[in-house]
């Protein structure tokens, strides 16, 4: 390949974007472009329902909170939008090596959530000992994620990519990290739907989250240790003479470690805190309403996650994983009957690699989600429901074609 074709393939892929594995350095002290990601597909069957913006994952808290919310049981879906693109740069300087990951997914979110569209994954560069850009969160363990082709992950785990700026002073088998991050989350005002004194709240983040983490890499796997503050207001922006202006304090304390036992790996996870929901897979609201008359309208909401999974190598063709995980809310007295309350999560495969960079893959999954006030009757869109909790039981199978490339080193 000339310098003229490498110049306009790289101008091509930045102008597409890319997706990702775990951020690594290049085993070279030349300058390298890695190219890589898959396509896939997931065909299944549901047999219960859910949320039909996310048909092709199994989320607790999509499930239904009252009989047939979303229509009727048993749905079957296809999917290509876990298929990814990405690649990876190293660049030697004369200080130290310029590392950088971009990457996009079709899995759309937000206001794309239910579309096949591009979706930035990681857009992050790494100098020496400083980070900064959109990566794993530093309050995340992306290892503990078992070998599953269900996308959406355990609901207990702690996954959430965002915006950071990171300190790393130690570097190796042991790893010191700090890290500055885009602060947000999400509120559930329960019972003061319609509440005159939520008309004129302003929520307001003054400082970033604040993470750090201690990460230990041995003979047996590692084991992780991360802790996270945050702090975020409220402001009442109207003229009465009640003021319900207030503030609220987050922090969690993730606990994790893999654990090898020859070529199979235990993965395990505990996480507890207070308002830090949305870096949870699937954790419901950072905050919740309190009740009627109450001079502070709402709380930070505690939460925990559990995760525990082993993935096991059968032979150099198939392997396997199986495990369950758990996200418990301690809700608040303002919150409705339908606020998510506690989900879990599980399942088992059996992945077949009939040759290098392809994969084959049948999964049954389990959900279920429980609600705060289960067996009572709630006013939904002007009728009354009866809240119920709600499991679903999934089969999918799955094709990976993994691809891989890499231009210069």
């Amino acid at each position: 390949m000339n310098r003229q074709t490498s110049c306009r393939l790289i101008v091509m892929l930045m102008i597409l974007g890319m997706t990702g594995t775990a951020f690594a350095a290049a085993d070279t002290d030349q300058s390298s472009l890695d190219i890589y990601g898959h396509v896939m597909l997931d065909i299944g069957y549901q047999t219960g329902q859910s949320d039909p913006n996310w048909f092709d994952v199994a989320r607790p808290t999509k499930l239904p909170t009252y009989k047939n919310e979303y229509g009727g049981d048993g749905h079957y879906y296809a999917s290509v939008r876990q298929t990814r693109f990405g690649v990876k740069g190293f660049q030697p300087t004369e200080h130290g090596a310029i590392k950088t990951i971009f990457e996009f997914e079709l899995f759309g979110v937000g206001t794309d959530e239910g579309q096949t569209t591009f979706r930035l994954r990681h857009a992050y560069g790494e100098y020496n000992k400083w980070g900064a850009g959109q990566y794993w969160s530093t309050f995340m363990d992306p290892d503990v994620f078992p070998n599953s082709v269900e996308y959406w992950g355990p609901n207990g785990m702690i996954f959430y990519r965002n915006i950071q700026l990171r300190f790393m002073p130690i570097q190796g088998d042991s790893q010191l990290t700090f890290s500055l991050e885009k602060p947000g989350g999400s509120g559930d005002p329960g019972v003061l739907v319609g509440d005159p004194r939520l008309e004129n709240i302003s929520t307001r983040w003054p400082a970033p989250d604040v993470v750090a983490q201690y990460r230990r890499t041995t003979g047996w796997g590692h084991y992780q240790a991360a802790g996270i503050v945050r702090y975020g207001k409220w402001d009442d922006l109207g003229d009465d003479d009640e003021d319900v202006s207030n503030d609220f304090v987050g922090w969690g304390v993730n606990l994790s470690t893999n654990i090898k036992f020859a070529e199979d790996i235990l993965k395990l996870q505990v996480v507890y805190g207070e308002g830090i929901a949305n870096y949870s897979n699937d954790g419901g609201a950072d905050v919740g309403a309190l009740e009627p008359g109450n001079p502070d309208i709402a709380e930070s909401l505690p939460l925990l996650g559990v995760v525990a999974f082993y993935d096991r190598t059968w032979n150099k063709r198939f392997t396997s994983t199986f495990g369950y995980s758990l996200v418990d809310i301690d809700n608040s007295v303002g919150q409705s009957a339908s606020s998510f309350k506690k989900g879990q999560y599980a399942l088992a495969n059996l992945l077949y690699h009939p040759a290098k960079n392809l994969m084959w893959g049948v999964e049954v999954q389990w959900v279920k989600r429980e609600n705060l006030g289960d067996g009572q009757v709630q006013e939904i869109n002007g009728v009354d429901r009866l809240i119920e909790s709600a499991d679903d039981l999934r089969f999918q199978v799955s094709v990976k074609y993994n691809f891989g490339h890499r231009v210069g080193g």
